[in-house]
Order: C-alpha cells, then sequence, then structure tokens
C-alpha cells in the first residue's frame, strides 16, 4: 500500500496556496530546496507531476488541480485525530489594524486555519495605536500595525502598504472649493498622515464625515460623500484613486509591521504562515480616475 509524507503534502499544500517555494519554506520554518525535494518525492511516489514551476511562476498542473482538495483533507484528517487527544487547546491572541484589513482577511484564515486546524485564534481590529497598546500591555501575542514614524524599530517588516485618495469615478469637486474629506475622528495617524499632506501642498480641505471605523469611511467614499485617504487594500468596490485627476499631492506608503512576543512553537509556526500569507496576498491594483478631456 502507498504511504505518503504528510509533510510533503503540507508543503504542497502551502505552496499552491502561496504560489511561492520562498513563501512555503518561510511558513514552514524551512529552505527552497528542502521544499523543492519534498515536493519531488511526493510527485515520485503518486507517479504525477502537481506543481508546474517556471522563472516567472508556480501553478498548479492538471493533476496538482485535482489532487489539492484530497490533499487538504488528508492533512485535515490528521490534525484532527492528533487535536482528539489534546489535553490544551493553544489560543493565538493577534491584533490587525483596521486600516489594512480587508477583502483578503479571508483567505489570511484560511491559511493559519489549513496551517494549524486546532489552534483557538482570537482576533481584534482596531487602530494602530489601541493595537499596539495592547501588545505592550501583555494582552496579545503579536500584532499587526502601520508604522507611521521612527518611535520605535523593533518588529518584522512585511511590505509597504500604498494609499489612494479614493472616492466614486465621477465624484465632483469644483475648483476653489476645499476638498470634502471623510476621516477617522483625531487622534488616527491616517487622518493626521491625509491632512498635513493636504496643508504641506496648501491644498484647503474640510472634514464632512467622521467614521467610527474603516468601514465607515468607505461607505462614505462609495457614497459619494467625500474623498478618504485609503489603503488600497481596504479601498471598497466602485472607489478609485481620484488624486491624479483631481491634481492632489500623492499619500505616502506605510511599512506594516509584524510584532510578536510569543516563544511558543506552535504560536510562532502559526504567526509565519498568516505573515507569509499577508505578504502574498495582492492588494488592491491602484485604480485611477481618467483625466478629463
Amino acid at each position: 500500500m502507498k504511504t505518503l509524507d504528510l509533510e510533503a503534502i503540507q508543503a504542497f499544500i502551502l505552496v499552491a496556496d502561496l504560489r511561492s517555494f520562498t513563501r512555503a519554506a518561510d511558513a514552514l520554518d524551512s529552505t527552497q530546496s528542502a521544499i523543492s525535494l519534498k515536493l519531488k518525492r511526493l510527485e515520485e511516489r503518486l507517479g504525477h507531476r502537481l506543481i508546474e514551476r517556471t522563472p516567472r511562476m508556480v501553478r498548479l498542473s492538471p493533476k496538482g488541480e485535482i489532487f489539492l482538495q484530497a490533499a487538504r483533507n488528508l492533512l485535515g484528517a490528521h490534525d484532527d485525530a492528533l487535536a482528539v487527544l489534546a489535553r490544551k487547546r493553544a489560543t493565538l491572541k493577534v491584533g490587525i489594524s483596521h486600516h489594512i484589513v480587508g477583502s483578503d482577511l479571508p483567505v489570511l484564515l484560511r491559511h493559519v486555519h489549513s496551517a494549524d486546524p486546532g489552534l483557538l485564534v482570537e482576533m481584534r481590529v482596531s487602530s494602530s495605536r489601541d493595537i499596539e497598546a495592547q501588545f505592550d500591555g501583555g494582552a496579545l501575542d503579536a500584532a499587526l500595525v502601520l508604522r507611521h514614524d521612527d518611535s520605535r524599530r523593533d518588529g518584522e517588516t512585511l511590505l509597504n502598504e500604498p494609499f489612494g485618495w479614493m472616492a466614486t469615478p465621477d465624484w465632483p469637486h469644483r475648483e476653489g472649493e476645499p476638498l470634502r474629506l471623510a476621516t477617522q475622528a483625531y487622534p488616527c495617524r491616517v487622518r493626521a498622515m491625509a491632512v498635513s499632506v493636504l496643508e504641506e501642498a496648501r491644498v484647503p480641505w474640510v472634514e464632512v464625515f467622521v467614521g467610527g471605523g474603516i468601514a465607515t469611511i468607505g461607505a462614505a467614499a462609495q457614497a459619494g460623500l467625500a474623498v478618504a485617504a485609503l489603503a488600497l487594500r481596504v479601498a471598497p468596490p466602485g472607489t478609485v484613486d481620484v488624486g491624479p485627476r483631481l491634481g492632489l499631492p500623492p499619500l505616502p506608503s506605510r511599512e506594516v509591521v509584524l510584532y510578536s512576543s510569543t516563544s511558543d512553537p506552535q504560536l510562532r509556526a502559526a504567526l509565519r504562515t498568516l505573515a507569509s500569507a499577508f505578504r502574498t496576498a495582492p492588494a488592491a491594483v491602484p485604480v485611477h480616475a481618467a483625466q478629463p478631456a
């Protein structure tokens, strides 16, 4: 009877999900060559090529597409069997800034769950300032936040998050009138960033909507009430970057940083998976409103 290496199955699933041998190796705290070897032996065992790899991309072969769900089921059954006898269920308490929680959140959660189905994830979403305070106070094992200044340089930088002046494509703005803004309440640091950029460029502005979270600000932009300074990752459908059309100064990007305090191997493995998935999940493509003819 053929038996399959479960570590190779796990590596295959991660490569398939992350579309990258490097990201999969990061998530498993392994090396790219080790992941390649596991996949090669798995393919030899099955007698089929599962992954097609070129210098530019990694994708599933037709046989890999067929095998993927069966691989998930096999690994899930194995993890469920182990979890039945587990005495203590590990809990990962992680906080994420609402400025970077976008439509890719289900994908991130699926990666973490697939890597460790028995893990209890307790997630909190708030401002970067609040999440940092909870992390520093010991209430969180990890924090994913925006770095706005050099007041602290610890943590792992995952990527640079671009921002845009988001509004409906036909959002009207009369020359000479203050720019109508939808913002978070003071002391939101993204609000401070946007206001600083406008004032430095001497662009008059006025708040017409103050939200209680990114969802409310995005709704105000979708409704055509105002322009909102938003990370492209969280910009709602139907909005575009109107900055170039209106001649607004560009917004700077911000580093997304992961802070972690746990030494537990299980939790650290889950965080590696989360970080790799976050790096891989694409931010929204910056769509610009068309310039007037």
